[in-house]
């Protein structure tokens, strides 16, 4: 007998962030194949280029391995090395299942506030005081916000920004705070779906913070039934 591990999702809030999180990822695959392919007929058709286009694809790339660890956490779909745990009794497997997801947990916090420290000051915030704990805001952080990308426009979406948090100076490239706001938003949803994965191993509806071996296990016992018939 298999043991649960995967998550509820008959809910509309449910199916309702699974398609946002889902099409978030599409788009970000698809805008990097996009930029790249167009870039590769620039530059072989054309001997021309998108000046913005490799620091776009990075950018990206990074929104899209972020934001595929919380979704990872929340589909449960992290590989792990479990070769010792099975070897112990259920029990056993559930206390350091219930371990292993404390530490991911206190890991999280850790991300979450280094995240934000890192991004605060491109947005004309205050870092957190505390090498472990926030414990306050510091005041005595340099602002960053009037830092931009190297080759990123500007666009025009983004110009209320100026006032916001570059006291009405205008930005000729995208400022930093923008691609890496990332860094907070993804912190924080790692730190959601670990807790959300420890309530479901606490509450027994889910085996590990990793993916179960329940295809293995359904394809080892196919292959017995073939071989005694």
């Amino acid at each position: 007998m298999t043991e649960p591990h995967d998550i509820p999702t008959g809910t509309p809030v449910s199916r309702v962030f699974d398609a946002l999180e889902e099409n978030l990822i599409a788009f970000i695959l698809g805008a990097m194949t996009l930029i790249t392919f167009v870039n590769v007929v620039l530059r072989y058709g054309f001997n021309r280029s998108l000046i913005w286009g490799l620091e776009v694809v990075l950018i990206l790339f990074a929104w899209l391995v972020l934001l595929g660890i919380s979704y990872g956490f929340k589909k449960t779909s992290h590989l792990g090395v479990d070769a010792l745990v099975n070897v112990l009794p259920h029990r056993g497997r559930r206390v350091l299942a219930i371990l292993s997801a404390l530490v991911c947990i206190a890991y999280a916090a850790l991300l979450m506030k280094g995240a934000w420290d890192y991004w605060a000051p491109f947005a004309g915030l205050q870092p957190t005081a505390g090498r472990w704990f926030p414990l306050g805001f510091t005041e005595n952080a340099r602002d960053r916000a009037f830092y931009v990308t190297d080759q990123v426009p500007m666009l025009g979406i983004f110009r209320w920004l100026e006032d916001l948090i570059n006291y009405g100076e205008a930005y000729d490239k995208l400022p930093r705070v923008i691609p890496y706001v990332i860094l907070p938003v993804s912190a924080a949803l790692i730190l959601l779906r670990v807790l959300q994965a420890t309530v479901r191993i606490v509450a027994g509806r889910q085996a590990s913070l990793i993916v179960s071996h329940e295809a293995e296990d359904d394809v080892e016992r196919a292959a017995r039934g073939a071989y005694e018939d």
